[in-house]
């Protein structure tokens, strides 16, 4: 299940990037995260960091285990799944581009469900609610980002 969703905030990239790595941060916007912790060694999300993240989705808590792919201050942010339950891969990126206006954030999901074809019908399903759930995300980070 891929997922692209932007949102144009009116405000430079420096002020949005905070609310993507910090994990008090992450937590008033990402409305599904009820806990992140960073592995006990990392001081950040830097590349190659490490966190456990609790999501609730698909009425029950998601325990995932991530690793930062990519990490480049004020401009993108990746992690994948490097264990968990539930999803068998996710993947997430947000970019920060400038416009105009201010910065254009963008996220980009990658979810896949276990059990073959019964996971692909899943991520159809699901497909949906979860585009309404990572845009009502950016709106709470846009009303974030903007103060």
């Amino acid at each position: 299940m891929k997922i692209r969703k932007s949102i144009d905030i009116a405000t430079q990239a420096e002020k949005i990037w905070p609310f993507l790595i910090e994990p008090a941060s992450v937590m008033k916007w990402c409305c599904n995260v009820e806990r992140i912790v960073l592995h006990a060694n990392e001081r950040n999300h830097g590349l190659g960091g490490k966190f456990y993240l609790e999501e609730r989705a698909m009425w029950r808590l998601l325990k995932l285990h991530f690793v930062v792919t990519e990490f480049e201050v004020n401009s993108s942010f990746a992690f994948k799944l490097v264990s968990g339950d539930l999803v068998k891969g996710y993947e997430q990126k947000y970019t920060l581009e400038p416009h105009p206006n201010g910065t254009t954030l963008t996220c980009f999901e990658d979810v896949t469900f276990p059990f073959g074809i019964m996971g692909k019908a899943a991520g159809i399903f699901r497909k949906p609610i979860s585009e309404a759930r990572v845009n009502k995300m950016l709106v709470n980070l846009k009303s974030m980002g903007e103060v």
